[in-house]
């Protein structure tokens, strides 16, 4: 096991350093300048330069990436030109709010997804079946940020039960927490649900066909000891293996959802550096989120040999 934990983490070095090339490629090749941020619409050229010494950005591209990767394999990524703080402070203070959303739309997406996918696969062919999967391509067709609006005028508008935006920090109050992310939660929920629901289907069909299945109903097993505890667990197997691959793909959509609920995330954070042109927060922003991404991948990596031994046993 710390075999495998050492060769995946030695393997997660080159994804961050491309990742970190290419938001440094794109930074050069994007037009603006920052010093303009900083000194404001009616400094002076002479202003914009001196400002521009002071922090390096007339050095040559390639001496700032040497420098910011010195700085980094010291575990500096830098300071904000805007924020005036270190980057890694002002990235962890906002990544619990990203980490919750994701989070908790991944909870939602598996374990909605994987409830209409067995609905459907135990009563295959009935309306129930239909109705499920008709649920699952309304998940997969709208967007995301749509679908919040949506539930932003029903249940706070209208029916005023949730919050139309903000956060309340767990360590405050689980309940506020609970109803400040239920709704952007949802709505970044909603299309990972439909692509669960679509491949749990498929894969449960696949499984209730198998000999083992047989098997265990010809010795008289209650029905829902053979679903959940025989065919389930191999079913979830390709559900899994996706599920690294959901993270980003959540972790991605929640620069939206943020912008939408107003919540103090990474993604907006981000987003607010790239209109002001605050480069080490991109960087620093953006090879944050790809390491959790890495990281999560690997957690994805070791519930995927404990659901199937084989995999444990090549090991």
């Amino acid at each position: 096991m710390i075999g495998f934990l050492a060769r995946r983490l030695l393997s997660a070095l080159p994804v961050l350093l491309v990742v970190s090339l290419v938001s440094f490629v794109i930074i050069a090749i994007v037009p603006g300048d920052v010093t303009a941020e900083i000194a404001g619409a009616d400094s002076t050229e002479a202003q914009r330069a001196e400002i521009r010494e002071r922090l390096g950005l007339d050095k040559p591209m390639v001496e700032q990436a040497l420098r910011w990767y010195g700085r980094l394999l010291q575990g500096d990524l830098g300071q904000s030109y805007l924020l005036n703080r270190p980057v890694t402070e002002a990235v962890l203070e906002r990544l619990p709010v990203t980490l919750s959303l994701a989070g908790l739309a991944l909870v939602m997406a598996v374990a909605l997804g994987v409830l209409l996918g067995i609905l459907a696969a135990i009563r295959h062919g009935t309306w129930l079946d239909q109705g499920s999967m008709s649920l699952a391509l309304f998940g997969l067709s709208i967007p995301d940020f749509w679908f919040g609006l949506i539930l932003i005028v029903v249940f706070s508008v209208q029916l005023g039960w949730l919050p139309t935006g903000g956060y309340v920090p767990a360590s405050e109050s689980i309940v506020g927490w609970a109803r400040s992310m239920t709704l952007p939660a949802l709505a970044l929920a909603i299309t990972q649900m439909g692509v669960v629901a679509r491949m749990t289907r498929a894969s449960m069909l696949e499984v209730m066909g198998e000999d083992y299945i047989r098997t265990a109903r010809a010795k008289g097993m209650r029905r829902h000891v053979v679903i959940f505890k025989h065919a389930l667990r191999n079913a979830l197997i390709p559900i899994v293996t996706v599920v690294g691959v959901m993270t980003g793909v959540l972790l991605g959509g929640a620069v939206v959802i943020e912008s939408v609920f107003s919540l103090p995330g990474v993604g907006r954070l981000i987003i607010g550096a790239i209109q002001r042109r605050d480069y080490p927060i991109i960087q620093g922003g953006l090879l944050i989120t790809a390491a959790t991404f890495v990281f999560v991948n690997i957690l994805v990596d070791l519930a995927y040999g404990w659901l199937d031994p084989r995999v444990r046993n090549d090991g």
